[in-house]
C-alpha cells in the first residue's frame, strides 16, 4: 500500500454551471505542502446508480440503447439511478424489469465503481443477476430497449464488438467472469 498524503483542505467551492442532471463546481484546494489549486468537478445526484449483468440460460442479456454522448446505439448492461427510499439491490431488480423484462431471485454485488473520480463524484454498484424470471415494469426510456442475448461462453468476443465500448460495462464483464470462476471453484 502506498503512503497517503493528508487530504487537501477545501478553502472554497462555487457552482459555475448547472443543468437538470449535473452541477459543475469550482473547488479551491490547499494541499498539505501549502500549494493551492483550483479544480472543477461535476456533481451528480447523491443517490448512486446500479449496473446489472443478467445471466439467463447460459447467455448474457445485453441492452442496446441510444447514447446521446456518443450519438450511437451502444451495447451494454442494464443500468440506472437508485430512486429515493430504494436500496441498491431493489434498484437493480427494478432496472432489470424495466429494461430487459426480467426480475432476479439472486442478485450479487460485485463491486462499487467510480467514473473518472478526478472530475465526477458519482458511484455505480455492479451486480450479477442470476435465477431470472419474466417480469416487466414500465420504464422511463423514450423507446423500447433491444435485448441482445450473448452466449456466456463467447464473452471474450464481446470485447471485439465496436458497440460494446462503455468502460463500466467492460469492467462489469470482467468482474462477472471473476465471480463465475470463483463460484465454480467453491462449488467443486
Amino acid at each position: 500500500m502506498t503512503q497517503r498524503h493528508k487530504k487537501p483542505e477545501i478553502l472554497h467551492t462555487e457552482v459555475v454551471a448547472k443543468s437538470r442532471l449535473f452541477q459543475i463546481e469550482q473547488v479551491h484546494l490547499k494541499f498539505s505542502n501549502g500549494v493551492e489549486r483550483q479544480y472543477e468537478r461535476m456533481k451528480g445526484g447523491s443517490r448512486g446508480a446500479v449496473m446489472i449483468v443478467p445471466i439467463h440460460q447460459g447467455k448474457l442479456l445485453l441492452a442496446s440503447e441510444y447514447a446521446a454522448g456518443t450519438d450511437n446505439y451502444e451495447l451494454g448492461f442494464p443500468k440506472g439511478l437508485i430512486d429515493p427510499g430504494e436500496t441498491a439491490i431493489e434498484a437493480a431488480n427494478r432496472e432489470l424489469q424495466e429494461e430487459i423484462g426480467f426480475g432476479s431471485h439472486k442478485l450479487t454485488l460485485l463491486k462499487e465503481l467510480s467514473l473518472a473520480p478526478g472530475y465526477f463524484s458519482s458511484k455505480m454498484q455492479i451486480f450479477v443477476a442470476e435465477q431470472l424470471y419474466p417480469s416487466r415494469l414500465e420504464g422511463d426510456e423514450p423507446e423500447p430497449i433491444d435485448v441482445i442475448p450473448w452466449p456466456l461462453a463467447d464473452w471474450q468476443l464481446l470485447l471485439d464488438n465496436s458497440d460494446f465500448s462503455e468502460s463500466r460495462s467492460v469492467s462489469a464483464l470482467f468482474l462477472t467472469q471473476q465471480y463465475l470462476a470463483t463460484s465454480e471453484t467453491t462449488q467443486k
